[in-house]
């Protein structure tokens, strides 16, 4: 029994590795397998679309603004991967839409209006979101380790403000299953990152 829980930590490790690989090798997962894995996960005790909960303002406003940073990174490490090649990016930018798709079907359940009207990579509608894009893809340009940066700031704000929805705003059941598997999503994501920033030399820019 050791050695068969001995062997079975080995291979969680190696396929942690695997997936969100700190390297620049052109094979990454397969979009299909990765985004169904995602998928299945995120909407685990979802409840049937007939059953329907009271959505207060403040929820309503928390489903428009996770659906647009779910974005925000989609777009983000689509962008610093195509520049850097690292299978982090390419790998975990399918978890992103799978996170968007799972918000978006709370927005169709409920009746809100999808914020994002143009699902073009580095295009949104809202301001604040668009700075935040333009700043991001600048830093991450300057070097790999600055890119591998703005992966473990993007997932810290997600962290933080799926936290912040999860204990001060939502009382909605499906809302909160989908809020709990993102930020575990958001933290299996950091934790790749943070392992690829003690693998490569920072590198400092000068003035």
């Amino acid at each position: 029994m050791k050695t068969f829980k001995s062997l079975l930590a080995i291979l969680i490790s190696v396929s942690f590795l695997f997936f969100f690989g700190c390297n620049t090798e052109s094979s990454i997962t397969s979009p299909e397998t990765s985004g169904t894995i995602s998928k299945a996960n995120l909407t685990e005790g979802l409840q049937p679309e007939l059953v329907v909960f009271d959505l207060s303002p403040e929820e309503r406003d928390g489903l428009i603004h996770m659906r647009l940073e779910e974005k925000l990174a989609r777009d983000v490490y689509t962008t610093l991967g195509n520049t850097w090649n690292y299978k982090v990016f390419m790998n975990i930018k399918v978890s992103e839409q799978a996170h968007m798709e799972a918000v978006k079907r709370l927005l169709v359940k409920y009746g809100v209006e999808d914020p994002i009207t143009n699902d073009e990579v580095g295009v949104f509608s809202d301001p604040q979101f668009q700075a935040l894009y333009d700043q991001y893809v600048t830093q991450g340009n300057v070097s790999a380790y600055e890119a591998f940066m703005v992966g473990k700031t993007i997932e810290e704000l997600d962290i933080t403000d799926l936290e912040n929805q999860l204990n001060n705003v939502v009382d909605n059941p499906d809302i909160i299953r989908v809020y709990q598997n993102l930020k575990s999503a958001s933290e299996s994501h950091l934790a790749a990152f943070n392992k690829c920033l003690t693998g490569i030399p920072q590198i400092k820019v000068a003035n």
